[in-house]
């Protein structure tokens, strides 16, 4: 999926911080360990459902019609109910949006101000990663758990914030039938939106395969989880490319500057330091424009500068309306981080150097 640096759309100045700790662990080619696996049979039963080849016989699948895969996950346990999706399109949730698909399924709502929209924005960097294998072997399907109020034109706009492309709908429809396709799917927001699903499920209809993962695990970790669930993918032979293999071992270092960390692993999804507007705005410069004070209390609460019809704020929100700052608990020590590495970041553009630096075992050529 090809990416454009603008978008009409986004987030306010900062990008979502969200709570979630922060991986150190770096993930290549890794087994789905992260994963919860959604089995659709007991050991025994799926045993007794796949009888093993005779031990004289030929192989599984030389000369032999491998039995049909029960598959209990199928039509006959998610609802083949109507919804519609972003560009107002009627569907069937089963046979037009799960049957024989792989499928990346989120749970959002429009108006969320927690982790929705930094939930959607990892999702892309997820999507711009699988490439064009993005609505062609597989899809990213984000189904509202608020449809009284994420009408088609809201889901639009907000996909519209992430320069969503194909491949990916925003499903609402009514409350009845959406809420009864999210309970099927593992979501609780009938008790609360606060209480809805925040992990992500995967799947492969054809095969019956779903598991349970998070947003915010190592994306290159994720992209291999999601290429695991096609067994074509898995039957190709994928090696290292003489360039990508490294010649000496790689001794990896932490960034000298704590803020470094939250900008890349939350930030980044949505801005830029100097590359142009994304979601949200371009934060090169934003220490000059923004005095510290402001900044910091923006980080900390939007949502509560917004009630107070502060002028910035008002000016960020109708500049970018299709998604909000989200509230996510930021404390004085992390927001003074973040600040300072904005500025670090920032002068290094000045200077005519790369905001983030080679670390340790990576040239700079």
């Amino acid at each position: 999926m090809q990416r454009r640096l603008m978008s009409t759309t986004g987030m306010s100045a900062i990008a979502a911080i969200a709570l979630v700790a922060v991986s150190t662990v770096v993930a290549v080619l890794l087994p789905r360990t992260g994963s919860q696996r959604l089995s659709p049979l007991p050991a025994r039963t799926a045993a007794a459902a796949e009888p093993a080849a005779p031990q004289n016989g030929p192989r599984r699948g030389e000369g032999q019609k491998q039995p049909p895969r029960h598959n209990r996950w199928g039509a006959n346990y998610f609802p083949n109910l109507p919804v519609i999706d972003q560009d107002g399109r009627a569907l069937k949730f089963y046979d037009d949006v799960i049957k024989d698909k792989i499928v990346i399924i989120s749970f959002i709502y429009t108006s969320c101000q927690d982790a929705c929209p930094l939930t959607t924005a990892r999702l892309v960097q997820l999507a711009d990663k699988l490439g064009d294998a993005v609505g062609r072997d597989l899809f990213f399907v984000s189904m509202s758990v608020d449809p009284n109020n994420d009408t088609p034109e809201r889901l639009k706009a907000f996909a519209d914030a992430f320069d969503i492309g194909p491949g990916w709908l925003f499903l609402t429809g009514k409350e009845e039938e959406i809420r009864a396709i999210n309970k099927r799917l593992g979501d609780r927001s009938d008790r609360g939106l606060s209480d809805h699903r925040n992990e992500i499920l995967l799947g492969n209809d054809m095969i019956g395969d779903w598991q349970r993962d998070s947003a915010f695990s190592d994306v290159d970790k994720l992209v291999i989880t999601v290429r695991q669930m096609n067994p074509k993918w898995l039957n190709e032979v994928h090696t290292l490319s003489p360039s990508s293999a490294p010649a000496k071992p790689v001794v990896l270092k932490l960034p000298d500057q704590p803020g470094q960390i939250l900008f890349t692993r939350i930030c980044a999804p949505c801005h830029s330091i100097g590359q142009g507007v994304r979601v949200g705005p371009d934060l090169r410069d934003v220490t000059v424009r923004r005095d510290r004070q402001w900044l910091t209390r923006f980080i900390k609460n939007p949502k509560t500068m917004f009630e107070e019809n502060d002028p910035t704020t008002l000016a960020l929100t109708a500049r970018f309306p299709g998604v909000r700052m989200p509230i996510l608990g930021i404390g004085d020590e992390d927001a003074k981080e973040l600040i300072a590495y904005l500025e670090t970041a920032s002068a290094r553009i000045a200077e005519g150097t790369p905001p983030n630096p080679p670390q340790g075992g990576q040239s700079s050529n």
